[in-house]
């Protein structure tokens, strides 16, 4: 996982409430285990025509939000149901956080495992930030728990565990891995039973 120390980029705003697992990543995309190749169908259902087609005045296909980072959007986000894949094809696309007013627990979770960082401000702090033009950017800092824009502050709160995971880009393989001397040494240990 890649580190997230600090983040400077162009946000895309999509402020609706109650984004699904669907609309992150609908089901007949869901043949790939490998975490790459589903940032194309990313909000898939609002993104494309029925032919396939972009809908140009979707944020995601605008050019002028290309390489953006953040996503900053609405309440519940990642409800629905517990697709790991709706994480993936964030990641994939290029989202690196993703500043919402509350997320479901299982997207939630999904996230931190998977090098997203989820916030939560409160809707007056997500006001302003909606205001983000795509020559604008945000600033997110993790070691000061700080989300800057314009002449604006905003402090968000994260578990100390997570926070520190994100800061040393450790997953829960990598995490294990710092004990893999006593992981042998109690392997050594062990009786063997034949």
């Amino acid at each position: 996982m890649e580190a997230f120390v600090k983040e400077t980029s162009k946000a895309i705003v999509i402020p609706n409430d109650d984004i699904d697992t669907d609309i992150l990543i609908p089901k007949q995309f869901l043949k790939n285990i490998l975490r790459t190749g589903f940032g194309i169908s990313a909000f898939y259902p609002w993104r494309y025509n029925e032919d396939g087609t972009k809908k140009m005045d979707f944020p995601l296909n605008q050019k002028a939000h290309a390489g953006a980072t953040i996503l900053i959007t609405g309440n519940n986000f990642g409800c629905g149901s517990s697709r790991e894949h709706a994480v993936w094809a964030l990641t994939d696309y290029g989202f690196r956080a993703v500043i919402a007013g509350g997320f479901s627990d299982i997207f939630f979770m999904n996230a931190t495992k998977n090098g997203l960082l989820p916030i939560i401000l409160p809707e007056a702090d997500r006001a302003i930030l909606r205001e983000c033009q795509a020559d604008e950017k945000v600033t997110i800092d993790l070691a000061a728990q700080t989300v800057s824009f314009r002449d604006h502050v905003f402090h968000f709160d994260i578990n100390a565990t997570w926070k520190e995971k994100f800061l040393k880009g450790q997953d829960d393989i990598s995490l294990t891995q710092q004990y893999e001397k006593q992981i042998e040494a109690y392997e050594a240990r062990r009786p063997v039973f034949k």
